[in-house]
């Protein structure tokens, strides 16, 4: 299948707000690059239209100039491979890829083939994310990965101990290429992975914490069902949306019996820990 390649010329600070937007109208893989972001999308989902209303909502905030062309086939592995960097957050946790040495400094070192996935790392909400896992009881709790992208949570939650893991995405992609890097990781072990949403978890299963990054709309519909799913005790992160989005998050867990423990931001994004007390 040919690809479009969306070439964005935008502030660095726009960088993060513009792929989050993208990935929402079907956009699969983005490279940042010196002058803003490329962003790659099949050619028949590909919708002038959509993009356009995507640019429309920020250039009244900053200038961005935007052009697109048709590719061939191409070694999505090379694309990416040209660009990529580790993350690391703080000095515990470094996200790299085969081709780059380990950094024996980090005490965490997960490694991921993203290929067309969304979740390389590099997004503010995934580090938020990971920031919270570190501070956060995994040790032989079952942990349930919402949205699992490239399973990047995941895998640092078996490394923080987690028992098992449940990791879902309703991208056939992503749920590929999160058994790959669980392989990867050696934590296949005591690990599903399924094509899916949350709908598909037996209601019975019970977890000691739950991973959603997803979107602001999926999670006001869904932590209702998160909070079944959620042991006595046990904490929910959530993260992938805005910081304006934070008070709708809020109420809605609250509304649903669990209680505010922090927020943190980055970039504009937020996270929320929460835990269930009652």
């Amino acid at each position: 299948m040919n690809y479009v390649e969306l070439s964005l010329t935008i502030a660095p600070d726009y960088t993060d707000i513009l792929t989050a937007e993208l990935a929402e109208v079907g956009y699969e893989s983005f490279v940042e690059t010196d002058e803003g972001l490329n962003a790659y999308i099949t050619e028949d989902l590909f919708d002038e239209a959509a993009l356009e209303a995507v640019i429309a909502k920020y250039q009244i905030f900053t200038a961005i100039a935007h052009s697109w062309k048709a590719l061939e086939k191409r070694n999505w592995n090379e694309e990416w491979e040209r660009s990529y960097e580790p993350i690391e957050v703080g000095t515990a946790v470094r996200v790299r890829a085969q081709f780059h040495e380990p950094d024996d400094r980090f005490t965490y070192d997960l490694l991921i083939t993203p290929k067309m996935s969304f979740g390389t790392g590099h997004h503010a909400t995934t580090w938020l994310v990971m920031n919270e896992q570190l501070s956060l009881p995994h040790a032989g709790l079952d942990i349930m990965d919402v949205g699992c992208g490239t399973g990047i949570l995941a895998i640092l939650g078996r490394k923080l101990g987690a028992k098992s893991i449940v990791a879902f995405d309703i991208d056939e992609w992503a749920v590929e290429n999160t058994r790959e890097n669980f392989a990867l990781n050696g934590v296949e072990q005591d690990a599903e992975v399924f094509q899916g949403t949350i709908t598909d978890v037996p209601l019975d299963r019970q977890f000691g914490g739950i991973l959603a990054n997803i979107n602001r709309n999926i999670l006001l519909s869904e932590i209702p069902r998160y909070v079944q799913h959620l042991l006595h005790g046990g904490w929910l992160v959530v993260s992938g949306f805005y910081e304006m989005d934070e008070p709708d998050i809020v109420q809605c867990a609250l509304e649903n019996g669990l209680t505010k423990v922090r927020t943190d931001t980055r970039h504009e994004w937020a996270t929320v820990v929460f835990e269930k007390t009652s």
